[in-house]
């Protein structure tokens, strides 16, 4: 408890020193300070914190915490503070980033910078930061570590220990061992546990195991999907030939699905994710990231104003029927809304494809029928014991209609979105809402015409 008081204590301390002046003083001052915080808070403090406060907590670390907390950043904070720093003060820290993760570093910096850092790195790291580099943003080959250590069929377990032995510190990792032929090509995988456990004798080739694999060309978060949904610790990366070319580990899939799901929810509530931690962007940035999506959904909100003005006349002979626009339209929005939040994570996951439109619709259709026939018969009877059968009646055929349209558009759109490309997320809330407001009314008022006989 003590230790942890003092940690707490003195990270308090670091960003009360950032947040101040910044002068000589307060630099040997924040030097001080940030040699007592653990490398976790100090990331959170770069996160939390202005790019000018950033770079100068930067500058006070040793070379080996630096490159600690570096790592720990996504590359967007990353490429800031290489721009906020000199670059021979990041030259080390760059070259010790796995190929991966600086391909992702270079792929956010100013193509001028990027050149330079590139040029100050070996020949070795040059090559396979360079193939990372190959690949398009969406790919998994961008994201994968092309330092593997594989295994050659033809090598027993004991010639197969000693290449490990002497490699094991290179590669991002080695508890699951690709085992290649001629060519680079994969022919399965063997776990380290195994291969420590067999005889020294054992060929390879006894021993080898099928795997999951991915092409370096899929996109990145259908790989990294299917790799939750595997649960591997590990995973070979192949080319068309199906060479390896890489491996793919569970801290990279972690961080695109974490990157993805934020983006998810973000764009469900009508908004751009942030590039930077909430506290330290600025107002321009929020402002920015919403801006857009409240002008498009304030130029689709005026759908519903113009079907409320077609059906004025109505509304003027039997004024009870706006009472009940406000439950109506939220009861469609968010029937749609839930439907299409479970499609679109159901395709996240790979539980439903595209070709799967028919039976989605299909069970969209039946749900919202049974979720239709619970409300309709709830508000048919309120309605009725308050303003009468008339009323109830249509009410209660509203909501059962508005219901089974809601659900099904809901669950059709994001499988739409995926056939054509765009992210399943955007016709999540605020689009199907505007959708569901405008046609649930044109449905409450033709019901309203039909049963109450206006003209």
């Amino acid at each position: 408890m003590t230790d942890m008081t003092v940690e707490d204590s003195a990270a308090d301390r670091l960003e009360s020193a950032l947040s101040g002046r910044i002068d000589p003083s307060s630099v040997d001052a924040i030097a001080t300070l940030a040699h007592q915080v653990p490398a976790p808070e100090l990331t959170r403090l770069v996160h939390t914190s202005t790019p000018l406060q950033s770079a100068v907590l930067f500058r006070v670390l040793d070379k080996d915490r630096a490159l600690t907390v570096f790592e720990n950043l996504t590359p967007g904070y990353q490429a800031e503070l290489v721009q906020n720093l000199r670059e021979p003060e990041v030259a080390d820290i760059v070259e010790g980033l796995d190929p991966d993760d600086r391909a992702e570093l270079f792929g956010e910096l100013p193509a001028n910078v990027a050149r330079r850092l590139m040029s100050g790195l070996d020949a070795e790291e040059r090559e396979m930061t360079t193939a990372v580099l190959g690949y398009p943003k969406s790919a998994i080959g961008r994201y994968m570590s092309p330092e593997v250590l594989s295994l050659h069929d033809d090598w027993t377990a004991a010639e197969a220990m000693e290449v490990v032995r002497a490699r094991i510190d290179g590669p991002e990792t080695v508890y699951l061992l690709p085992v290649v032929g001629p060519g680079r090509v994969l022919l399965g995988v063997i776990s380290l546990r195994n291969l420590i456990a067999a005889e020294p004798s054992t060929p390879l080739s006894e021993m080898v195991r099928e795997s999951i694999t991915t092409h370096a060309l899929t996109n990145r978060e259908t790989a990294s999907r299917e790799f939750l949904s595997h649960r591997l610790i590990a995973m070979p990366v192949v080319d068309e030939e199906e060479r390896l070319v890489g491996i793919l580990t569970m801290d990279d899939v972690l961080d695109i699905v974490d990157e993805e799901d934020a983006e998810d929810i973000a764009r469900s509530s009508g908004s751009e994710p942030l590039d930077r931690s909430y506290l330290s962007s600025t107002i321009f940035r929020l402002v920015k990231s919403r801006i857009v999506w409240l002008l498009v959904l304030a130029v689709s909100a005026i759908l519903t104003v113009q079907v409320l003005e077609v059906y004025e006349d109505r509304l003027d002979k039997v004024v009870i029927l706006a009472l009940f626009i406000p439950l109506l339209t939220g009861t469609g929005g968010n029937t749609g809304n839930q439907a299409a939040t479970t499609v679109t994570r159901a395709l996240a996951v790979g539980e439903v494809r595209i070709r799967d439109l028919g039976k989605v619709i299909w069970r969209e259709l039946r749900v919202g029928a049974l979720l239709g026939a619970v409300l309709g018969l709830l508000g048919f009877v309120v309605a009725s014991l308050v303003y009468g059968v008339a009323i109830g009646l249509v009410i209660g055929l509203t909501l059962l209609s508005v219901c089974i349209m809601a659900a099904t558009v809901g669950g059709l759109m994001p499988i739409i979105a995926k056939r054509v490309g765009a992210d399943p997320a955007v016709f999540s809330n605020p689009f199907i809402s505007t959708f569901c407001d405008a046609t649930g009314l044109i449905i409450y008022f033709s019901i309203a015409t039909a049963v109450l006989g206006l003209s």
